[in-house]
């Protein structure tokens, strides 16, 4: 079975004096406040110093780039100590020495980067990356309070605000997707030849967590070909570091899980990568940089600055010509674990499939830290269809109060990123459509399901 999603969509970057420009650099109605598109309020006033005119700005971002221009301004004056001292000035984090959990997964990429290659150092924070054993003591620890952020499956934050899985509601929300693809369903060699999902009766599979992507993206996989995930497999709970010796000891017969696993299943030699879920769903959303809702305001400036450092990440993350150094940067014991061949194949998407061949899929992990509510709002559709939520849901205000759209576009915006018009979309996921302003009518559509 095999789909062939379109590319997902992207909104143009406006201007704050709400035209569409490359950069607010070009205009001179672009505020000098941070709010600009690149946000660097060092930057502006330098380049506007140096070059009063729009038009010679405009000209010079065109002719060179911004970045050349930055780097050339760079060398006679001392951008990066004036923008240091500004961030300092009237905008300290109130808490510096944070706390973050992560699961030793490549979803996690931005959070533990992050570290080693000093982005929440140029962000003002002391922070501390935690290697936690699995989600459930991720959430338990963050509800506690003895985590300040935390990498999360998208859906926990979810999950967590509805008191769903948690004795009562705990609000927690998305502030940045970490990572969009980079899962795969991984089978045992002994599977090589049924690889029809139809043929999967009787199977036993682990996903990372109730409420994943993975559990909703494989029960929709086996439903697709008429196998009932409830009765017709069997579909575990397993933290993704115990995938592969489950794997090896035959407790299971595949899993739908994060990479590195996938990959350390075939660098083992006990499995093989059957497909890769961007074939679901390209662009699909999986772990998130989650935070206390009430972080936002009781510490607005420590916020500011941990998304700042986030999304700076995923941006650099996101970029082919980095992937080997961020490989080497997050392999590591103190991260990964893993070897740095088994993490430059995820991240290069360059690697070997356990059926005898080389793929190169420059996508199977990509970073964008957007979290759109569309995606929202589809996680909802899913938890309703196998019975995790009941009755009505207002799914439009739980995508909006849990995804912090607004907040992780003007993070994106400071930082030059490109930011949607539109916190919705249409995606196509198994070969339809999804159009979130109909999640009911999407749902009902289906023959198998709970509700």
């Amino acid at each position: 079975m095999a789909f062939h999603p379109r590319p997902p969509s992207r909104g143009a970057a406006l201007c704050p004096c709400g035209g569409s420009h490359a950069s607010g650099f070009v205009c001179d109605a672009a505020p000098t406040d941070g709010t600009g598109a690149f946000g660097e309020v060092a930057q502006e006033a330098v380049l506007r110093a140096a070059f009063p005119k729009a038009a010679t700005r405009r000209a010079l971002i065109k002719a060179v780039g911004a970045g050349t221009l930055f780097a050339a301004l760079d060398s006679v004056f001392p951008l990066a100590r004036a923008r240091e001292a500004m961030a300092q000035g009237g905008g300290a984090p109130e808490k510096r020495d944070l706390k973050v959990g992560f699961i030793p997964i490549t979803c996690a990429t931005p959070i533990i980067m992050a570290d080693p290659m000093g982005f929440y150092r140029r962000n003002g924070l002391n922070v501390e990356v935690i290697r936690t054993a699995g989600w459930a003591v991720i959430r338990d620890k963050s509800i506690a309070r003895e985590y300040d952020a935390s990498h999360m499956l998208c859906p926990m934050p979810v999950a967590m605000s509805l008191g769903i899985g948690v004795a009562q509601p705990v609000p927690w929300s998305v502030a940045a997707i970490e990572n969009t693809n980079g899962q795969a369903i991984t089978l045992a060699n002994k599977h090589k030849e049924k690889r029809e999902p139809k043929d999967w009766r009787g199977f036993r599979f682990a996903v990372p967590f109730d409420f994943s992507i993975h559990n909703y993206l494989l029960r929709a996989y086996v439903a697709e070909a008429g196998l009932d995930p409830d009765r017709d497999i069997q579909i575990r709970a397993v933290p993704p570091p115990e995938m592969v010796a489950n794997l090896r000891a035959d407790n299971i017969d595949g899993f739908l899980g994060p990479d590195p696993f996938n990959q350390r299943a075939v660098f083992d030699g006990v499995g093989f990568i059957h497909v890769l879920t961007k074939e679901f769903w390209d662009g699909h959303p999986c772990c998130a940089f989650a935070v206390p809702r009430g972080m936002m305001t009781e510490m607005p400036n420590t916020f500011a600055a941990l998304m700042r450092a986030i999304v700076e990440a995923t941006g650099y993350a996101s970029k082919a010509e980095n992937r080997r150094e961020v490989a080497q940067a997050i392999a590591g014991q103190n991260y990964l674990n893993q070897p740095q061949t088994v993490v430059e194949q995820v991240l290069t998407g360059t690697f070997a499939d356990g059926l005898g061949r080389v793929q190169r899929v420059p996508d199977r992990v990509n970073f964008d830290p957007f979290p759109w509510h569309s995606m929202a709002v589809w996680i909802l559709t899913q938890m309703k269809r196998w019975g995790q939520i009941r009755g009505d849901v207002d799914y439009a205000a739980v995508a909006q109060q849990v995804f912090l759209a607004t907040e992780a576009g003007r993070a994106m915006r400071e930082l030059g990123m490109t930011v949607p018009a539109s916190a919705s979309r249409t995606h196509r996921i198994f070969g339809r459509d999804f159009d979130p302003a109909q999640p009911e009518a999407y749902l009902n559509s289906f023959a198998i399901r709970r509700s």
